[in-house]
């Protein structure tokens, strides 16, 4: 593949967004659908790009009003938010959200609605129109979500190992 010359091309990812470098290492596509598989991908990058940009925010300062979000370090956030009671209406609203993409997943990988992996219905007017930019728009949004995956994993390691705030110095 041209992502990984060492492993041969995976066939399944024919005309999928990002198919034509054949990235999928560890051959997942293989055991899983290419839907679930690509469903997942985009959803796990979305939350690290927000959570990248949010990790970083917070450790330059920025935080929401209220006394309970100030002098609080990224690392500490979740236990102290859990003593606050912000936790429980969060997780229900993240409940919504997870039932909603979870019936979209299930509706459209079985055909019963017209979506693609990843298409909640909501931004697609600010795609561009000619259908090669919107590939590579695609391609871009998967790829940044790749690179956000692993950015927020090595943020919160070098966090907890430090014990500092971003950057890290």
């Amino acid at each position: 593949s041209l992502a990984l010359p060492y492993l041969k091309y995976p066939e399944q990812l024919d005309g999928w967004v990002g198919g034509e470098k054949g990235f999928d290492p560890m051959n997942i596509t293989m055991a899983l659908p290419v839907y679930w598989c690509r469903e997942a991908e985009l959803k796990h990058g979305r939350v690290c790009m927000l959570a990248t940009v949010g990790w970083i925010a917070t450790d330059s300062g920025l935080r929401f009003a209220g006394d309970m979000f100030q002098n609080v370090s990224t690392i500490e956030a979740h236990n102290k938010m859990l003593e606050a009671g912000v936790m429980a209406p969060l997780l229900a609203g993240v409940a919504v959200v997870e039932l909603y993409g979870g019936w979209l997943t299930l509706n459209g990988f079985e055909e019963r609605i017209k979506r693609e992996a990843g298409d909640f219905f909501i931004g697609k007017q600010v795609l561009p129109k000619d259908p090669e930019q919107e590939r590579l728009m695609r391609l871009r949004e998967l790829e940044n979500g790749r690179l956000a995956m692993l950015a927020f994993s090595g943020i919160a390691t070098q966090a907890v190992l430090t014990n500092s705030a971003w950057p890290f110095l």
